[in-house]
Parts: C-alpha cells; structure tokens; sequence
C-alpha cells in the first residue's frame, strides 16, 4: 500500500506540502482555512472564512475520492471560540442529518493574520462495492 498525495484546484499552502494524504481507506487533511480561491486572501469575516474553509474541505476529500459522507473527525481552531454560531451554521448546511455527522472538537488557538478559523479532517474512504 503506498501513500498517495492529495491536491485539489483553488487550495494549497505556501510550503510544500500537499491539501491532504491518503493512504488505503484514510485520508488526512493538512490545515485548511478560510482563503478566497481565487485570490488566496482570507474572506472578510467569520462568517465567509467558515464558509470558504468548508468549500475547501468538500473539495479537498473529493480530491482524494470520497465526499463529506467520509469525514469521521473535523478538529477546527478559532480565534474565539465563543463565536461558534458561524461555524455551526456552515456545518449543519455540511452534514444536516444529527444522526449522520462527523464528530468535532473546537479549540481557541492564538491564530497569525487575519486567520479566524482553520481545521483538519480525518476521512475513511471506503471503494464501491467494498464494505
């Protein structure tokens, strides 16, 4: 089994690394944030960091063959954790079934720039056919 790297159009990091590693079943995000593709600035607000970093992730786990179904785990980082509202706004429109979500954990984090929110994903990425 080789590990495979991951890259998806409109995200990558300035050091070379890639957006996430897939190796059989698991795929790994590296950090994620909230960056206009088009631009690589980060959105304006809360509000559109959260909903840029989740354009992101969506795009980023298809990259690596599965879909927001295959997220386990979502481990998020916010400058103030007490304005999670916008980031459960853009996660109930993510995974809107309560008994078919990810499991989170939400962490306030000393965050450089205009940064307000970045996160990280475990996937498992199961083939058709293979259960």
């Amino acid at each position: 089994m080789s590990r495979r790297s991951i890259y998806a159009e409109g995200f990558s990091h300035k050091n070379p690394i890639p957006a996430a590693c897939r190796l059989g079943a698991m795929l790994y995000s590296g950090s994620i944030q909230g960056t206009d593709p088009a631009t690589g600035a980060y959105g304006d607000t809360l509000e559109r960091q959260c909903e840029l970093m989740f354009d992101h992730v969506r795009r980023i786990v298809e990259a690596g063959g599965g879909s927001l179904a295959s997220i386990v785990k979502m481990t998020v980082w916010m400058r103030d954790r007490g304005q999670r509202a916008a980031l459960n706004a853009v996660w109930l429109r993510a995974f809107p079934n309560a008994e078919d979500r990810p499991a989170r954990h939400t962490m306030q984090a000393d965050l450089d720039g205009d940064k307000l929110i970045e996160c990280d994903f475990v996937a498992v990425i199961v083939e058709e056919g293979a259960a």
